[in-house]
Order: C-alpha cells, then structure tokens, then sequence
C-alpha cells in the first residue's frame, strides 16, 4: 500500500483534477490511499466569507461557483456538494448574527475545502471506472486534542487507522479511499485543523499507521532540488535525503514537507518520495531515516529571506549565571521564535521572522542589555556534513570573497546537517548562486 498527497494546486481547477485522477490510476495497483487539500484558493476564499459574514453579509458563491462549475467540466453528479453548500451557508449565517468567529468556528469553516474537494475527486474517479470513496479524516480514525486551529492527533490514531483502512489493505475493499488532509475531530466530535503543514501531517500519519511501502507528495518539481532552480537554472534533483535533512530544508525556506509531518514516518522508517505530478516518470526525492550510501558532503542550499538580526550585548552581565536564561525569558514571554543564534559569555547574535513585532520585547531586553535591531537580512542554509565544515566553509567563504559578499553572522546547527550564514536581503540570491557553484562544480 502507498500513500499519495495532492496539495491544493494539485486540484485547483478540472483540467488538474483530471490529471491527478490519471495518476492515481496509474498507482491502482499498489492500493493507494489518497490525501487531498482544498481546491486550490478555496480555504482563503472561505476566510474572506467569514469576514464578509462578521460585517453582516453572507454570501458562498464564489466558493459554489469553483465547485459546481468544475463538477459540470467533469461530467459528474456530487449531490453531497449541495449538502455541504447549504450547511456552509447556514455557518456563514450564524457568524453574520454573532458578529464573531472564533478559532473553534474558524476551524468548521476551512474544514469545507478539504470535504469538498474529496468527493469531487472520488465522484470523478467513478466515472472513469475506478471505485473510490470519499471519506472525511474522522470517519478513519483521526482524533486529535481540542487546540483548535493547531490541533495535534492523539495517540489513538495509531490503532483506528489501521482499524479503518485494514479491509482495502488486504485486498477486501476495492474502493480508493480519497480522505480529507489538514482536518479531524476532538474527542467531542468538533472539527479541529492540524496547523501548518496539516495535509502532509494527515498524510505521514496514515502512511505511517498503515506500514505503507511509502509515502508520495505530489509537486510541480523533479523532487527536492540542490537549490531553487529560480535562482539557479542549472540546479539538480537530489535523489535521496535522511530526515533530519528535509526538516532542516524545510525550517530554512524550502518547500518540502513541513516539519511536524516528519514525526510519524520517523518512528516507524516509513519512507517519504517527493514526486513531480508534471513528469510522473522522474524518481523523484526519497526522504529516509539514514543515507543509504556514503554521505554526500552537501545536499542542498536554500534560503529565507526578509528576517531580522538582533545583537544583545551586556558588559553588565559579564560572569554572571543566568544571562543566556535571562535573553530567552524575554522571547518566551513576547512569544517570539529565534531562527538562528550566535553567542559570546555577554554578546548574543540572533533572528527572527521579519513579520514578529518586537516592540515589548526590545524594551525589556534594553533593561539589562544594549540591544541593536538591524532589518533586511536573509539567512542562507547550508544542508550538508557539517563534520566537514571546513571544507565546505572554505570553498563557501572563497566564492563570496570574489564576490564581495560579506558575512554577517555564523551558525552551525547542533543537528550537525547545516550551516547557515547571515547576509543583506539584496544579497541572498547572489549568495546562494555562488556558494551553488562551489559546492556542486
């Protein structure tokens, strides 16, 4: 059995329906098992409703029309597709009378994207002569804890996705199971979303549960990539990477699988192929838990960009227990999340997401330390063998040198499989470039 995930741009319109719908006969024999996302836009289009609704209108057409007109395009009848409308638009009605949405009724609402999408995709597959069956997480198995729009699956699952699926396993059902990605039930039977990375999470987890043979996420690329071939044209698929590799892609700007979908494949071995949905015949990426050959001195680079440096530095604390302490206490306290760090007994380098606001916490750090906040940065990953740092530190820093691209901040990972260095935004696709070319000449 294999696991197949199709994301949102997978399944946007007909003409792509159709085309996944040709994938997953193409895998029939190897009893697939199918997670979807919604439709393309259709989870923002279903947030501005709710907006729309708390301002006291209610309107679901432009949700309707994708649908209804993508399931005359395909020739079939879904009659669920009017339920699930007409229970939207009762949703959408309620929130316009109470002026509010909360997390809870936020996390009903996106939940209509994800059930859409899966009955229209079996509903196709019937008529193209292939059994399948649309089901919502819940109806395998999926419970999860009542933190509404970050949920996280309980320990259940592990026994009632089997439980569910065990029968088209073994040959008993010929029904492809399309299920929901992103979605499930608390323990009191409300619809709760798994947070970010929610489909590839719903994916892993069955996979997962199941001993699948694998786990396939279906892209528009040959698999995971040596660099963003938007950057560099010539960059290379990477055949294999472990893990711990594609979390750390993942954390630094690469658009693989999120981190937290890792989880479940890595306690059972399950391995995980990115796939490119536009050239079905490319081996892709396999994610697995340890190189099968000797490791490679580097797999791949990527990028974020539009982060922000903070340099706290404190004579005052010089010898003192407890500074570091201190400095985390506050980024606790504002919730906000560190990516990278460098430190000294009373000098700390580190960064954080362009987009946090650091207002409260600058001007607690400013009571104990001088505190700088420079703008416009970007980090540049290195995933690689960080054993071999010098070697790969060498040939990095020689090719910035020429082209005069100063280094603003180091840092090697305790994971020992990144590097990452701290440039000016306006310097990061320059920088990727050319540490691309020292590094896979």
């Amino acid at each position: 059995m294999i696991v197949m995930k199709f994301g949102g741009s997978s399944v946007a319109n007909a003409e792509r329906i159709r085309h996944v719908a040709e994938i997953i006969q193409a895998y029939r024999d190897e009893r697939p098992v199918v997670v979807l996302s919604a439709m393309g836009d259709t989870t923002d289009h279903l947030l501005e409703a709710a907006e729309t609704a708390v301002r006291g209108t209610v309107s679901v057409e432009q949700v309707a029309q994708l649908h209804r007109s993508t399931a005359r395009e395909l020739g079939i009848d879904v009659p669920e597709l009017e339920d699930l409308l007409g229970e939207l638009h009762t949703l959408l009605t309620g929130i316009s009378m109470l002026r509010e949405l909360t997390k809870r009724t936020r996390d009903y609402l996106v939940s209509f994207g994800e059930r859409l999408s899966v009955r229209i995709m079996a509903a196709y597959l019937q008529t193209c002569g292939t059994p399948a069956r649309a089901y919502d997480s819940w109806d395998i198995g999926f419970v999860s804890d009542s933190n509404f729009m970050a949920a996280e699956l309980l320990d259940d699952v592990w026994e009632a996705i089997p439980r569910h699926l065990g029968g088209y396993a073994r040959g008993e059902d010929e029904a492809i199971p399309v299920v929901t990605g992103f979605i499930a039930k608390d323990r009191h039977g409300t619809i709760t979303t798994l947070g970010r990375g929610g489909s590839d999470l719903s994916a892993t987890m069955i996979g997962a549960a199941m001993r699948a043979t694998e786990i396939q996420t279906w892209k528009d690329v040959d698999g995971i990539m040596t660099t963003d071939p938007r950057v560099v044209p010539d960059a290379k698929p990477v055949e294999e990477v472990t893990y711990e590799e594609a979390q750390e892609l993942a954390l630094f700007g690469s658009q693989v699988l999120h981190p937290r979908s890792m989880i479940p494949c890595r306690k059972t071995g399950t391995p995980v192929r990115v796939k490119n949905s536009y050239n079905r015949m490319s081996r892709g990426t396999v994610i697995v838990e340890q190189h099968s050959s000797a490791r490679p001195l580097v797999t791949a680079i990527t990028s974020v960009k539009h982060v922000t440096l903070i340099d706290i530095q404190s004579s005052r604390m010089l010898g003192a227990a407890g500074f570091l302490a201190h400095i985390f206490n506050q980024f606790l306290k504002w919730n906000v999340s560190i990516d990278v760090i460098a430190t000294s007994e009373v000098s700390v380098s580190l960064t954080v997401s362009g987009k946090a606001d650091l207002g409260g916490l600058t001007e607690d750090l400013e009571r104990v330390a001088d505190v700088s906040v420079r703008t416009g940065k970007a980090i540049v990953t290195v995933i690689c063998d960080a054993s071999r740092s010098s070697t790969i530190l060498s040939r990095s820093f020689d090719a910035l040198e020429r082209e005069g691209i100063n280094v603003q901040m180091i840092s090697q990972g305790a994971s020992k499989v990144n590097i990452s260095v701290l440039v000016d935004d306006a310097q990061a696709d320059r920088t990727v470039e050319a540490i691309h070319a020292a590094l896979f000449a």
